[in-house]
């Protein structure tokens, strides 16, 4: 169930999808895609850590592995910034090894999926992450 914000008081959450497939990045951008959301999307890591400190996203979806910087050590930086600490972050992968979950799970990452995922799992993901 997704709760609505009472109109006047609209709050516009900005989320950043970063995967190094274009696939990927539309069904994920179709998926969580609402009024109450500003999409932005990168196909590598250092684009996705570019705009994360531009926009200061409320939450962060990154795939672990992608060209430049991982989504690994894109999740550190979030979690070694004050000012992007509090930031969610869902890790989107194909690494599905126990070691790989508990790894971005230690670095920080809020949810960890493995694709193939279900849209509405992603959907669920991205509303507790908001808490919406």
């Amino acid at each position: 169930m997704r709760v609505r914000t009472p109109p006047g008081l609209e709050v516009v959450r900005i989320v950043v999808i970063a995967d190094d497939e274009s696939s990927i990045r539309l069904l994920v951008h179709a998926t969580i895609e609402s009024d109450d959301f500003v999409v932005m999307e990168a196909s590598n890591g250092a684009e996705a850590w570019a705009l994360i400190q531009q926009h200061k996203p409320g939450l962060v979806l990154l795939d672990v592995q992608m060209p430049g910087r991982s989504g690994l050590e894109v999740l550190r930086l979030i979690k070694a910034d004050p000012n992007l600490k509090a930031t969610r972050v869902i890790l989107l992968t194909s690494k599905a090894q126990e070691t790989d979950v508990e790894v971005g799970l230690m670095a920080g990452a809020d949810f960890y999926l493995t694709k193939p995922f279900s849209p509405l799992d992603l959907l669920t993901r991205v509303e507790e992450a908001l808490q919406l």
